[in-house]
């Protein structure tokens, strides 16, 4: 569901208890992971002129290694597509590699929420056009984190805005950065939040 403001914590939320929540940029070339363990990069190479089974393998790699990593959480905050009408890039394999990933997530019943590029940078940095650089340099800057790439730093950021959703904000943000969770897909946690039988 699409909510309009940063919804309520699920019942049971509390100091006493500590909501995992994996933070995932998905890409071909490198995916993000963040989860309470600290980051990764999951690096792959590929070539233009792949065999379909080449292309497929990698892209089963990538979607295997991501789900091993992530693990049991009680969400998952993956960065949405990118807009597919900018010319260039590996369209169609970008796309399967993240339907494979929500895929796999969902069907373990790991709640899944998407979250736009620009909600992604305007939590970070309060302007939703930010490049990588300033979101990473913010991602190091609140949360102290040390980090290898922007990928990671992004997933640090998806990471800290599934926590915020929950109710557990890894640090306090300013409000004209936390209005970016309204604009986030949340899965309804509320009604049915997979955490709490765990």
């Amino acid at each position: 569901m699409t909510v309009t403001a940063p919804a309520p914590a699920p019942a049971g939320a509390g100091p006493g208890r500590l909501y995992r929540v994996a933070g995932l940029d998905i890409s071909l070339t490198g995916t993000g992971i963040a989860t309470a363990g600290g980051t990764i990069r999951v690096p792959t190479k590929g070539r233009r002129n792949d065999s379909l089974a080449a292309r497929r393998n990698r892209i089963k790699l990538i979607a295997d290694v991501v789900v091993t990593k992530v693990g049991d959480v009680d969400l998952a905050a993956v960065e949405g597509p990118v807009s597919y009408s900018q010319p260039g890039g590996s369209t169609w394999d970008r796309a399967g590699l993240w339907w494979q990933v929500v895929d796999r997530l969902i069907g373990r019943g790991i709640p899944v929420a998407v979250v736009p590029p620009t909600c992604r940078a305007k939590y970070a940095t309060g302007h939703g056009g930010a490049r990588k650089a300033a979101v990473m340099e913010a991602a190091q800057r609140r949360y102290g984190a040390i980090l290898g790439s922007d990928d990671e730093a992004d997933a640090v950021i998806l990471r800290a805005m599934g926590l915020h959703f929950l109710g557990q904000p890894l640090a306090e943000v300013p409000p004209g950065h936390g209005v970016a969770l309204a604009s986030c897909q949340w899965p309804d946690l509320l009604d049915d939040f997979k955490g709490e039988t765990r």
